[in-house]
């Protein structure tokens, strides 16, 4: 990891918590100046118009919010109140900036989510099930979080959702998901042929709890 200056390379390749609390302690004071704006990442506003359009509401938890962006593309769209989880306390420091959380709660979601059953009407994540970071196997828990009835809304890095089993997962679960659709979006708004993921897409997918 370039301690100064962390990448995306050093993000796809973190391993366990500790790593991803190291480099996002690195990364905080600059990621959205750097990396955001630099590379003219979107994925949050994606997810944020994903989430509206299908009709979620708060209370929202955003699941490894960092910096805040995708609380600030929800607040722009009049959607609240949120609430906000990362595994990085200066992640959430950046966040906490912003003025568009209630709460930020840091925790590492492969441990478990915090959280009562049935807390949220609306769950929300970006950038955060990708190479290096949350897989599949959280699914459960962000359901058992999730009102009967509300909506789930996340990113997949599409070469994540493939190597890692998501599509697996997601049936597994069939009997707890009242309705299901996805979509591939762009992950940056701009290709540049010297950067090998400028053209990176993700999965957006929107699933909707099943009532008792």
């Amino acid at each position: 990891m370039n301690a100064e200056k962390p990448d995306l390379e050093d993000a796809y390749a973190l391993q366990g918590a500790e790593d991803a609390k190291a480099v996002y302690a690195a990364w905080a004071d600059s990621y959205d100046a750097g990396f955001v704006s630099e590379r003219r990442y979107q994925l949050h506003e994606h997810v944020a118009a994903a989430f509206v359009a299908e009709g979620g509401i708060g209370p929202v938890l955003d699941l490894g919010a960092g910096t805040g962006i995708l609380g600030m593309a929800l607040a722009a769209r009049n959607c609240g109140p949120l609430e906000a989880a990362d595994i990085s306390p200066e992640m959430l420091d950046q966040a906490r900036t912003k003025g568009v959380y209630r709460r930020l709660v840091v925790t590492d979601a492969n441990a478990h989510l915090p959280f009562p059953d049935n807390s949220f009407a609306g769950v929300v994540s970006s950038g955060t099930f990708t190479l290096g970071h949350l897989g599949p196997e959280i699914l459960p828990d962000l359901l058992r979080v999730l009102r009967p009835g509300g909506l789930l809304t996340i990113s997949v890095n599409s070469r994540h959702y493939d190597e890692a089993g998501f599509a697996d997962a997601l049936r597994v679960l069939f009997d707890r998901i009242a309705k299901l659709r996805s979509n591939t979006v762009p992950i940056y708004a701009a290709t540049d042929s010297s950067d090998p993921h400028s053209a990176d897409t993700a999965k957006i997918i929107c699933l909707t709890k099943a009532t008792p």
